[in-house]
């Protein structure tokens, strides 16, 4: 197994850059019977000539313009994982705030891709409710959060929205049952929403639960002692969504946010911010609506299919 040189693949492509061994050897502080030799070597290495020598000015052959590319990649890759690895600017803490209920499936695959990018970086994750992590927000406490809410302040950015669904024990039979026994902690923000739905469609419901523990909630849950309201395709699998086929209300639509602040994490936290962003816009494309012919797979599929159902009983239509 040959390795190529970093040495001699800076020298290459400085030649490469500056059309000749004086001036490459100028940028990269070396004489020029030096940059000479590093060329010499690649192409013992490579068994093949990267430089046109039959002019004054020296030109790339082909096999040079195709190395060249490569050169350039391993070059960055080489100084990118140096500097992440051991610059001070990349060593300090960031603190991340997320709602219990969002922080599956996205969030720990996010974590998992920052440590390896930036292992000399620590995270503090916060977890609390929404209006919880605003407020630590606006005291300055946290780098970035992301939010649950119908409607964002103007920081806010919108990385996915998503429907509010009914969510029970896997095959239960809770959402049968008059009244309704309905469960979530009295801090939620999902609890004025849900009972307001419920009210209006004249749905006769009880509390569950008295608590503040998403824990307790979701026990009772998966006890299948009462339903619960979460934004789909995050409910952890104990739990499902409730497959009413209409005779429950529907409950609108969430947005999940993110706010960010720079506390002094620069570009690490422009990163954490792209990474976020980028895993929740492919859970949004594997959470997809489904299309004609495709079932109800999808936990968006199955929403658009309920809706369907839900506006046929009403109007005395029978759905296919």
């Amino acid at each position: 197994m040959r390795n190529l040189d970093m040495t001699s693949l800076r020298s290459f492509v400085a030649v490469a850059d500056h059309g000749g061994v004086t001036k490459a050897a100028g940028m990269l502080n070396f004489t020029q019977s030096a940059v000479s030799m590093q060329l010499k070597r690649l192409e013992e290495t490579l068994g093949i000539s990267l430089l046109d020598r039959s002019s004054r000015r020296i030109a790339l052959t082909p096999a040079g313009e195709q190395l060249l590319g490569y050169a350039r990649r391993i070059i960055d890759m080489n100084d990118e994982a140096l500097t992440r690895l051991t610059c001070k600017s990349y060593e300090g803490e960031i603190v991340v705030g997320v709602p219990h209920d969002i922080v599956y499936p996205v969030v720990p695959s996010v974590l998992q891709q920052f440590a390896q990018e930036f292992p000399r970086m620590k995270v503090q994750l916060v977890s609390a409710y929404t209006r919880s992590l605003k407020e630590s927000f606006d005291r300055g406490e946290s780098d970035v959060i992301l939010t649950t809410e119908p409607d964002p302040d103007a920081r806010g950015e919108i990385l996915d929205e998503r429907p509010l669904v009914w969510i029970g024990a896997p095959g239960g039979q809770a959402w049968r049952q008059r009244p309704l026994r309905y469960a979530s902690g009295r801090n939620c923000l999902f609890r004025p929403l849900t009972i307001r739905a419920m009210e209006r469609e004249g749905v006769d419901w009880e509390n569950a639960v008295d608590t503040a523990s998403d824990r307790t909630v979701e026990a009772t849950v998966s006890a299948d002692l009462a339903l619960t309201a979460m934004i789909a395709g995050t409910e952890p699998p104990q739990l499902a969504q409730v497959e009413h086929g209409g005779d429950l209300p529907e409950l609108g639509t969430q947005k999940i946010c993110m706010y960010r602040q720079d506390r002094g994490a620069g570009e690490v936290l422009e990163r954490m911010a792209e990474m976020l962003r980028l895993g929740y816009a492919a859970d949004h494309t594997a959470l997809r609506p489904a299309t004609p012919g495709e079932g109800q797979g999808s936990s968006l599929g199955r929403f658009a299919w309920r809706q369907e159902l839900s506006r046929a009983k009403r109007s005395g239509v029978a759905a296919s």
